[in-house]
């Protein structure tokens, strides 16, 4: 405390000029605007020039918590994006010509063999969700194969890229129909044999279900055709068909329910048996 009432008593002079001043200057301020406006400026300037620096610092100092906060933001996103359903392979019940979405069953495959003769795929759903064998498989694309023979929660189909599988088809424009079957070559084409050299067929014409399937509904897309040929020793047309689906690629499917599949099986064996 002593050495303060010193340090005033010997610089008395010098801090009275500094009151003198600063009242004059205050004065000076407080009667005329311009002066006045010229303070306030220079204040705001250094002001904001302060204040934006303590901002700049304290984004620094916060780049750390920002950061955790944008890893766990990008981890929630992460986690929606890889929980939710893939619908990419859904198709639309109405796009299922012939059939209630009541009688659709959506299952999605689980494994799914392309590089044998005799190829299957397997689905996530079964008896229990009234998953039965014969019943046919589709997607958004076209068909998929044929339910071979399930558990109470799984079920495997027999692909159409199987040696052993023959689905009624026809000639979209034409109404010609045969009978797809696979020669376990390419996973991207089929076969539609048995069709009449009478038939009117291009290249590029669309290849889909025939009405004789009591399987698929009439209509549903199968392929293209992409080349033609006649079967040694017959009449017959070969096409090879261009599939619409990608069979090495399958996500969500439609399992179809046939209601009137044992009525007409047992129509048909009873006039066998006649």
């Amino acid at each position: 405390m002593q050495q303060i009432f010193n340090f005033i008593i010997r610089n008395s002079n010098r801090l009275l000029f500094l009151l003198l001043l600063g009242i004059s200057l205050a004065l000076t301020v407080q009667s005329h605007s311009y002066h006045r406006s010229k303070i306030i400026s220079s204040a705001n300037f250094l002001s904001g020039g302060v204040y934006e620096r303590i901002n700049r610092v304290n984004e620094y100092l916060n780049l750390r918590t920002e950061n955790d906060e944008l890893v766990l933001e990008n981890a929630r996103l992460k986690s929606l994006l890889f929980n939710k359903q893939d619908t990419t392979k859904l198709p639309l019940a109405d796009s299922v010509k012939g059939v209630k979405p009541a009688d659709i069953i959506v299952s999605k495959v689980i494994h799914n063999s392309y590089n044998t003769h005799e190829n299957f795929i397997t689905l996530n759903s079964g008896s229990n969700d009234g998953v039965k064998p014969d019943m046919g498989v589709i997607n958004s694309l076209g068909i998929i194969g044929i339910i071979d023979d399930t558990s109470p929660r799984y079920a495997t189909v027999v692909s159409i890229l199987n040696t052993k599988s023959q689905i009624n088809a026809k000639i979209k424009k034409s109404n010609h129909f045969g009978s797809l079957t696979w020669d376990g070559k390419s996973t991207g084409f089929a076969q539609l044999k048995d069709v009449p050299r009478l038939a009117s067929i291009r290249k590029g014409d669309t290849i889909v279900t025939g009405g004789q399937s009591v399987i698929f509904p009439e209509g549903i897309n199968i392929g293209t055709v992409d080349k033609i040929y006649i079967e040694k020793n017959t009449s017959y047309y070969v096409i090879n068909v261009k599939l619409f689906n990608d069979m090495t690629n399958l996500g969500h499917v439609y399992i179809i329910k046939s209601k009137d599949r044992e009525e007409l099986i047992n129509l048909e064996n009873k006039e066998k048996n006649e």
